[in-house]
């Protein structure tokens, strides 16, 4: 399972969970969460996003199975809750990269970091936070429940 939504981030996240990790004949699962307030003009927004990108993936990799679900609710909630509901072995997530002002950064954690630590310490399944090297320098940082950013070059 992957949590995708509109940002670059995400998108590489998804990328990255198919060529690592997803093999022929394996269901991977595209999570698009909305916050429980959404509604209204962006309605068709969430799930066009989650079928391009499902389509998307279809097309790099054909012999792994997409599914695209869109679901309103508590972020941190309604992911740990559909790994349950759809046993799934892998969490893909995307991870930010560390605020400039590292002062602040060092104070409060950003909603997106706190969101990737809650994950990969409640999820009952292997859970990968992923983030693309900067332009210049190849591969990606990835973080488990027992090593944190940690470089893979791939």
């Amino acid at each position: 399972m992957v949590v995708v939504d509109d940002s670059s981030g995400a998108k590489h996240a998804m990328m990255w969970a198919l060529t690592h990790v997803a093999n022929r004949g394996d269901f991977l699962t595209l999570l698009h969460v909305l916050p429980p307030h959404c509604g209204g003009e962006d309605d068709g927004v969430a799930p066009s996003l989650a079928n391009s990108l499902g389509t998307l993936c279809k097309a790099c990799r054909p012999e792994v199975e997409i599914e695209a679900l869109v679901i309103q609710g508590p972020k941190l909630g309604t992911v740990l809750s559909q790994v349950k509901k759809l046993e799934a072995s892998v969490l893909v997530l995307s991870q930010t990269k560390p605020s400039t002002f590292c002062w602040l950064s060092c104070l409060v954690r950003s909603s997106g970091e706190e969101f990737v630590e809650q994950c990969i310490s409640q999820a009952e399944c292997l859970t990968l936070a992923v983030r693309k090297q900067s332009k210049g320098v190849g591969g990606y940082l990835v973080s488990t429940r027992w090593q944190k950013n940690f470089w893979l070059l791939a």
